[in-house]
């Protein structure tokens, strides 16, 4: 992003932040004010939506296909607001990257509404025609969204999360084609990357740039052979002051013979400025670049902002890349960064009073920091992202670093190193450097069950499930080409089996109702009960691949048989109550001991295990978008009378005294993983 770009999208977020709202108030906004008003801070008072941004105020306008569209209307999903004027060249690479990431929103849970600005409306659908755009398109040739947002862009994007909230913004494209845009985007939706992942040290874009008050111009291939450190800064940027003073002190510590030389290429091109200012900051001890056309920076992909620092070993290839400046943190590991580029000893720079992160780890580690990024746990933030449950207190704790803890994950602004399952989860803080009495005998169990228990993760096996995150397991799938560790990743992150046990042979629905009459005739007043009607409506009730789903246990001991007919088989012909709670051979058996014997689900995380029982059947597949809009289907049939695991009456809702609901409870879960748990 250059210097115009990256000072429009601060603008562009502030000013839309604070526009006035209307007296008939923002929906997004209100509900946004509601949900911090209630509160979702974990029991330290860690709130991990604190440092969001700030509510979109509200808007509505009409679609050039003449609908009103609300944007109240449209929260629920993340949502993508891209704002173009048809007119102006930088708004055609936008628009085709929009179109590009527009075919991943069923799957990863966000919508996008286009908004037509500063033309007509003619233009606009040309526009829209002519680039194929598949959503909505707001008209706002008369600018009153322009207005009331106080937008000052011919071209933006703006990202805003399920509660209103605003999460990115950028504006002011320039020169970008569509693939560097639509990296970005892909980076902030947290999609997943366009290109298959690049060589692990890719080589660094050559370029030729002119040097501030030098007559010689710079070549990048008379660099090879000694490492280099090349920034991209602005000269009034602080964060960059920053950096570059820390490079002044860092560099200037290793060996003469092998100190890499720090170029840095200035993005906005104001020669007389820059020099005036690095000479008064004391910051003038390096080349300063210039790129005149632009073409640099869309080499490297600098699109985001400054300081954006990389790190090219001597044979011209890419060691690391730093983007922004977060202080001390960046600093120990860039001085480990540097050290491993000349080859001299690494010092071990962990923090002193909380967790370091994986990219710390990794310095040392490559191999097993590898290894990790291609397990589930590698991505387990980005699937609370997806289900919109990133500020979730109980759900963030299993899915970060130190959640709740000194110098652990806050929320995503602050503390974006610590997300995910990351080392320290595994080998506690900072490892057994600071943390040697963690795990004992090599043995993760306990380590691991703080999470996969019994609430979060039925059918979890330890020694099933350890070796999908075992460096040492997974250490041969480093040599295997690219395309086949992404089907081995995606294969990795199905469930691992059915969750459901199968000693037991299953008896069917009406073994059931003497016990459990109230849950019965709930049951059978829903669709579940009368799924097979369904494949009798399409004539697909011989259809093997349809009865799987549309009975109980096909093809199982006591379920419904393999050439069966709806008519014999009545009670297994429909969805019926072991198709959720297992088999019930063992739990009906005369003296058997019920507890246990059964699936109760009521005490189980939602999320990570009932909606996999429902995934099963409820895939994207047969039912698209199940697992982000469960709420209701599941409150139609919600049948639960007993306390799980008690057999007792279950207790009323005033007998909770403030506790949430099972709904509620429910409704909060299901809005998260379709991975592991």
């Amino acid at each position: 992003m250059s210097c115009r770009a990256l000072s429009l999208a601060v603008s562009l977020l502030l000013t839309v932040a604070c526009g006035a709202e209307s007296d008939d108030a923002a929906t997004a906004s209100a509900a946004s004010a509601e949900a911090k008003a209630e509160g979702s801070a974990s029991e330290d008072g860690r709130d991990p939506a604190g440092s969001r941004g700030r509510p979109m105020p509200a808007f509505s306008g009409w679609s050039l296909d003449d609908q009103q569209v609300k944007i109240g209307d449209l929260l629920g999903p993340r949502l993508v607001l891209f704002f173009f004027n048809p007119e102006v060249n930088e708004a055609n690479p936008a628009a085709d990257a929009i179109v590009a990431i527009a075919k991943l929103r069923r799957e990863h849970n966000f919508e996008i509404l286009g908004i037509a600005i500063g033309s007509n409306r003619n233009t606009a659908k040309d526009f829209v025609a002519a680039h194929r755009i598949p959503f909505t398109v707001l008209d706002d040739s008369n600018a009153a969204i322009t207005r009331r947002l106080n937008l000052r862009s011919p071209v933006a994007v703006i990202g805003v999360d399920r509660e209103g909230y605003m999460t990115f913004g950028t504006a002011g494209f320039g020169s970008a084609d569509a693939s560097s845009i639509q990296t970005r985007l892909r980076q902030y939706l947290r999609l997943p990357s366009l290109e298959e992942k690049l060589d692990k040290h890719p080589k660094a874009p050559r370029f030729t740039a002119s040097i501030l008050d030098s007559d010689e111009g710079f070549d990048m291939a008379d660099q090879l052979g000694r490492p280099m450190v090349l920034i991209f800064f602005l000269h009034t940027c602080s964060h960059c002051h920053s950096a570059l003073e820390f490079f002044k002190t860092s560099l200037a510590l290793l060996p003469e013979d092998k100190r890499p030389q720090l170029f840095g290429l200035e993005i906005s091109g104001r020669t007389h400025a820059v020099r005036q200012q690095l000479i008064e900051s004391e910051l003038d001890f390096f080349p300063v670049l210039f790129d005149d056309d632009g073409g640099v920076q869309d080499a490297y992909r600098v699109f985001a902002g400054v300081p954006d620092i990389f790190l090219i070993d001597a044979e011209g290839r890419i060691q690391a890349r730093t983007q922004g400046w977060t202080g001390p943190r960046d600093e120990s590991l860039l001085r480990m960064q540097l050290s491993r580029l000349v080859g001299v000893p690494i010092p071990m720079l962990l923090a002193r009073t909380g967790y370091s992160g994986n990219e710390i780890c990794g310095v040392c580690h490559e191999a097993e920091f590898e290894t990790w990024q291609f397990t589930t746990h590698a991505g387990a933030f980005n699937t609370l992202v997806k289900h919109g449950a990133d500020t979730d207190p109980e759900c963030v704790s299993c899915h970060v670093v130190g959640f709740g803890e000194t110098g652990g994950f806050v929320d995503s602004a602050t503390t974006a190193n610590l997300e995910d399952v990351g080392c320290e989860t595994c080998h506690g803080r900072g490892g057994p450097h600071q943390s040697p009495s963690l795990v004992q005998n090599r043995d993760y169990a306990p380590v691991c069950a703080t999470c996969h228990d019994d609430k979060h993760s039925l059918g979890f096996d330890y020694a099933t499930f350890r070796p999908r995150i075992s460096h040492a397991e997974n250490m041969s799938l480093l040599s295997l080409p690219e395309h086949e560790k992404a089907r081995i990743l995606a294969e990795r992150g199905r469930p691992g089996g059915s969750l459901l046990p199968t000693s037991a042979d299953y008896v069917g629905s009406e073994a059931c109702q003497s016990c459990h009459a109230a849950e019965f005739e709930t049951w059978a007043a829903s669709p579940h009960a009368h799924a097979i009607e369904s494949l009798e409506a399409k004539s697909r009730v011989n259809d093997a691949e349809c009865l799987a789903c549309h009975t109980t246990a096909f093809g199982k001991p006591g379920g419904f048989p393999t050439g069966g007919s709806a008519e014999s088989h009545a009670d297994l012909a429909r969805v019926g109550c072991e198709s959720c709670h297992g088999p019930g051979g063992n739990h009906v058996a005369q003296d058997a001991t019920h507890i246990g014997t059964i699936v109760s689900l009521a005490d189980k995380c939602d999320s990570c295990v009932i909606l996999q029982i429902c995934g099963v059947c409820h895939d994207d597949a047969n039912d698209p978008g199940f697992r982000f809009k469960v709420e209701e289907r599941i409150e139609a049939q919600r049948h639960g009378t007993l306390e799980p695991g008690t057999g007792k009456p279950k207790q009323t809702s005033a007998q909770w005294n403030g506790h949430p609901s099972d709904v509620e409870r429910l409704a909060a879960a299901f809005r998260i993983l379709d991975g592991e748990g």
